[in-house]
């Protein structure tokens, strides 16, 4: 079987089990999206809009985090872990906003990719779920971490995945693939408890297929 074969395959699969997929991140303007995936570096979606519930109440826009003093973003944003780099990087993206796009998200790559804080991950999800654009491939760390036990990249850089999996995956689904990797890692493929026999994916899968041969 071929890559794309087993795209194809685990697609509809996935398909059948999880509908048409929806961003796990709550927000209502493009620029909370942007916040809000900034923050969900090394944090799970749960934990950030468990955060960005309360401060989006109080502060929403690139004005409100540009005129916030740091130590206040910090103080709202502690628990998402590294919230000094990030808080930094949401105030200095709110200034570049403000300066370059009259605070307005810009829907380009490049010029998403040049804010602070933003890069491609980050840029895809903000194109992909704001403007349905998708000039790549998302690759998080279920992403990075699936694709390859599955075998259809023997990589671990974002970039080079990225690369190939544009190769291997339709155009038209490369937003909701993403987003179906990401949540058949939280339902089954968990990373240090992968429940191999009850995947519903395990025959398009390397790792899987291994596994259960080892259980025979």
């Amino acid at each position: 079987m071929t890559k794309k074969e087993k795209v194809k395959n685990i697609l509809i699969k996935m398909e059948e089990k999880f509908g048409k997929p929806q961003c796990a991140l709550n927000f209502k303007s493009p620029f909370e999206l942007l916040v809000a995936v900034i923050l969900s570096a090394q944090c799970t979606d749960v934990r950030v809009n468990i955060v960005t519930k309360e401060m989006f109440k109080e502060v929403n826009t690139p004005e409100d985090f540009a005129n916030l003093p740091i130590e206040k973003i910090e103080e709202y944003i502690k628990s998402t872990g590294f919230f000094r780099n990030k808080a930094k990087n949401i105030k200095k993206c709110s200034e570049q906003l403000l300066e370059k796009y009259s605070g307005e998200v810009p829907q380009d790559m490049e010029q998403l990719t040049e804010l602070a804080g933003v890069g491609r991950k980050t840029a895809n999800v903000v194109r992909g779920e704001v403007w349905g654009l998708a000039d790549g491939i998302t690759v998080d760390t279920h992403v990075r971490r699936i694709t390859n036990l599955i075998g259809l990249v023997k990589n671990e850089d974002p970039i080079k995945i990225e690369k190939e999996l544009m190769k291997i995956v339709p155009k038209k689904s490369w937003i909701d693939f993403s987003h179906y990797i990401i949540l058949h890692g939280r339902d089954k493929c968990i990373a240090r408890r992968p429940r191999c026999s009850e995947c519903e994916i395990n025959e398009y899968c390397d790792f899987g297929i291994k596994k259960l041969k080892e259980t025979i």
